[in-house]
């Protein structure tokens, strides 16, 4: 039976751009880095502590996803301090905290324009 997502694919242009945003503004670790041939290499990246992955990969034919909402949202413990906190490293938010009856969001986005969610809860 189903157990677990073990990663989820974010399609970007450039793996090195797109690998220090995810590691050095964001926090995630390198699970696994190999080339894969074509020019493009097999990167999965893990939240420290967690267990689903993100990995950086783009397949041919999929271009036209680059630079989309892509549907994930991080649940975090405190929205209004990770935006900071994320803002300090020089991630960019299309929109800042916002507190709606189910809970507190904002948005950020990725060097190649990926939107992602940031929630509590």
């Amino acid at each position: 039976m189903l157990k677990r997502i073990k990663f989820v694919s974010v399609p970007v242009r450039d793996q090195d751009k797109a690998l220090a945003f995810w590691t050095k503004q964001v926090g995630f670790q390198v699970a696994t880095d190999r080339p894969m041939g074509g020019g493009q290499r097999w990167i999965e990246l893990r939240i420290p502590g967690g267990q689903t992955g993100l990995a950086l990969f783009t397949p041919p034919g999929h271009e036209a996803r680059v630079g989309t909402f892509q549907g994930l949202s991080f649940t975090v413990d405190d929205v209004e301090a990770t935006y900071e906190t994320l803002r300090e490293r020089g991630v960019e938010f299309t929109q800042p905290p916002k507190k709606e009856p189910w809970g507190a969001s904002a948005i950020f986005k990725d060097p190649d324009g990926n939107t992602f969610v940031l929630g509590d809860s």
